[in-house]
């Protein structure tokens, strides 16, 4: 963002924000909007209220204030969108519905409430519950094996830093996770059996460094460390 646009946004901001409607929500209101919305695929908004104040959570800001402008509408600066609560008139499932400029055009059902308990992959991934992260991740991939999401890149720059930190573990998860997603790529296998040698396990850092040679032939250091192994074990 310019220093231009940044200074007309934030004058932007601070204009809405004294339009800011005092609303006192009742009990009701506040139990059936408070809560978990799926943002993306593995986004979500956390919508919470605090001495009758409305409150969002969304990517790792926890104290993000909107500007109310009625009791189910809102807009949100960080977003540049304006939001309303509805119920779906048949599946009576909770969302948060994007408002178009000029408040014109039909009802949509954008961000589904979901349960408190909701976990996305990342959030398993961060929990070290690899096993339904790697779920989670799956099914993105199956929608949009594209996603910015199920990066491969991302997930190995993940374990790497895992193991910086002397995670071996952690970090051999994490490169299992990426095998599962880009089986095609021998720098899943080179780097999963870089954390497996890191942790002591010879056996499969040599699987998966000849699993990487198999996909790259001229994947150097994979070729370095069949080489050594073999003659060590001769």
């Amino acid at each position: 963002m310019t220093p231009k646009a940044f200074i007309l946004t934030f004058f932007f901001a601070v204009i809405i924000t004294s339009c800011s409607k005092n609303i006192d929500y009742s009990e009701e209101h506040i139990n059936q909007t408070s809560g978990r919305y799926l943002y993306s695929p593995d986004e979500v908004i956390d919508v919470y209220y605090n001495n009758n104040k409305l409150f969002l959570k969304w990517r790792g800001a926890d104290f993000i204030v909107p500007v109310v402008l009625d009791k189910n509408t809102f807009f949100v600066a960080d977003m540049y969108k304006k939001l309303r609560f509805v119920q779906h008139p048949e599946t009576k499932k909770r969302f948060l519905s994007i408002i178009p400029e000029g408040d014109s055009g039909p009802i949509t059902y954008d961000y589904l409430k979901v349960a408190d308990s909701f976990k996305t992959p990342s959030m398993y991934l961060k929990a070290h519950e690899y096993d339904k992260a790697l779920q989670g991740f799956l099914e993105i991939n199956k929608q949009d094996s594209t996603s910015v999401f199920i990066e491969e890149g991302e997930l190995n720059e993940l374990g790497y830093e895992k193991i910086r930190r002397k995670e071996f573990q952690d970090a051999i998860e994490v490169f299992k996770i990426n095998v599962a997603l880009y089986p095609e790529s021998d720098n899943v296998y080179d780097s999963l059996a870089d954390a497996y040698l890191r942790h002591g396990d010879s056996l499969q850092a040599y699987i998966n460094y000849d699993k990487a040679l198999e996909l790259n032939t001229g994947n150097k250091r994979a070729k370095k460390y069949i080489t050594a192994y073999k003659k060590s074990n001769d």
